[in-house]
């Protein structure tokens, strides 16, 4: 054999796990056919990270508004876009200089299973003992007349200008954070769900808070919708009183009495103009149109029929042990049918836990809680048992715990910030709903408090640091330990 074990792509999936294998002595093979590290590292959380942070800062500030703001705080898309894009072009190299110094082999090109034990990159054929798939998830792309005009999160987390009136299709992680960036940089957007909920994971309650707060800021949601075809059209509305249609190079350049002299066109919003049909009749019409239909198994051309593996848009099924119907190859991270959250977070324990079983030492794998966040603005995050399962059982309590109206102050003037604490009947916190400019923070902390099954009284012994969001939420928790 020329390795004992072959990773089908080159993310956290794939190398967090092999460099261990390495050190154990086997011999690595990565293959990965477009930047090293993967989505995460290139193409997602990363760029997302950068370009949201200034406007979450934006948000902040806005808190103060009247009582301390001077001025007003504005993010320069094209710089910051200028300053994301040399950050992360910096990944893939330095992640090729970590395989090499973890002593990873490489092999760029797309790897194509042959049977159970070979694999092929372009011309080059490698034999193994152990094949691990990690390829990840891609956009999912509706198939509809006009899907070639649709952009995925790639595209917008490269786009050189915001656009002024963007439509975003669905309404899970990716189109109500955009939408929460658009929103926070004063531009329009439209949001059609299919369903009835946005971001159907997390607490509706909060996510309605979310919602109106993005109403207000000129963001429209439609839900119960389902997109039919999308059409580009040269054609611009003049938004004057005598609103015409005009072809948009002569709307733009026409110095004849067609177009309203005061009448401002942005050459960028209105280069190109959608509209995005609907199945009950709805018609809108915007510059940019986002496909966030949410994410499905990129597994396509890569061989596993070869070896008679099946898979669904949730991924390839696996076992207790990360284990294909193929008992030598193994899929792992986002592509992996586990029925657990598909979070980077959850991919690099896979990792690692694969690493472990393949060297003999682990039995089926387990998992902490997994704390999620929505990284909208405020952000929503839920870790543990969720709230809507908590309130149709008599095992747990659901208490309420408002702790920025308590704690404006010290919590950055962040006034509705909140959360909704579970807990079993004996008083032992089991899950936690947060809403607030930092809910990850305080996710991180309750997902360790139920982890570890610290106590109220436990909590209630311990002195935090003060101010900080969460001492404050810590302190309300002595309401549930005392019964106040």
């Amino acid at each position: 054999m020329d390795y004992d074990v072959i990773y089908i792509g080159s993310g956290n999936a794939a190398w967090q796990g092999g460099r261990f294998l390495r050190k154990a002595g086997l011999k690595i093979l990565i293959v990965e056919e477009s930047l090293y590290g993967g989505t995460c590292a290139n193409r997602g959380c990363n760029s997302k990270a950068l370009l949201d942070a200034p406007y979450e800062i934006k948000a902040l500030a806005d808190n103060f508004e009247g009582v301390g703001k001077a001025g007003d705080f504005e993010v320069d898309w094209p710089s910051l876009m200028k300053f994301k894009r040399k950050r992360i072009a910096n990944m893939a190299p330095f992640l090729d200089g970590k395989f090499e110094e973890y002593d990873l082999d490489v092999a760029h090109g797309k790897g194509v299973i042959v049977d159970e034990h070979t694999v092929k990159v372009g011309d080059e054929t490698y034999t193994t003992d152990k094949i691990v798939i990690a390829t990840g998830l891609k956009p999912v792309i509706p198939d509809i007349p006009g899907r070639e005009y649709l952009h995925d999160s790639t595209d917008f987390l490269d786009i050189s200008e915001l656009p002024n009136h963007a439509i975003i299709i669905g309404a899970g992680f990716v189109g109500m954070e955009f939408a929460s960036i658009l929103a926070e940089a004063g531009l329009t957007a439209d949001v059609i769900i299919r369903g009835n909920m946005a971001l159907k994971y997390f607490h509706q309650p909060y996510v309605q808070k979310v919602i109106e707060i993005l109403k207000e800021k000129n963001i429209t949601f439609h839900f119960n919708e389902t997109v039919t075809e999308l059409i580009k059209d040269d054609s611009v509305v003049i938004d004057d009183p005598e609103a015409r249609v005009l072809n948009v190079e002569k709307a733009l350049n026409s110095d004849d009495d067609l177009r309203d002299p005061d009448a401002k066109i942005d050459n960028r919003a209105y280069e190109n103009r959608f509209t995005v049909k609907c199945e009950s009749g709805l018609t809108l019409t915007g510059d940019y149109v986002i496909a966030a239909m949410g994410r499905e198994a990129n597994v396509e051309d890569i061989g596993l029929e070869n070896v008679g593996l099946t898979y669904t848009s949730k991924g390839i099924k696996v076992n207790g042990h990360l284990q294909t119907s193929v008992p030598n190859i193994y899929a792992v991270g986002d592509v992996a049918d586990t029925g657990i959250a598909k979070l980077v977070t959850v991919a690099i324990h896979q990792s690692k836990y694969l690493a472990k079983e393949l060297l003999g030492e682990a039995d089926e794998i387990t998992y902490p809680v997994v704390p999620a966040v929505a990284y909208t603005i405020p952000r929503i995050a839920t870790v543990g048992v969720p709230a809507y399962v908590a309130e149709k059982s008599d095992e747990y309590d659901v208490h309420q715990i408002r702790y920025g109206n308590s704690y404006s102050l010290e919590l950055k003037n962040d006034t509705t910030a909140e959360a909704k604490v579970i807990v079993d009947k004996d008083l032992q916190i089991v899950g936690a709903e947060i809403y607030a400019a930092d809910a990850e923070n305080v996710a991180n902390m309750f997902a360790f408090i139920i982890n570890k099954k610290i106590t109220l009284e436990e909590l209630d012994y311990m002195i935090y640091a003060f101010p900080s969001s969460s001492s404050v939420c810590l302190y309300k928790l002595h309401n549930i330990h005392y019964d106040l």
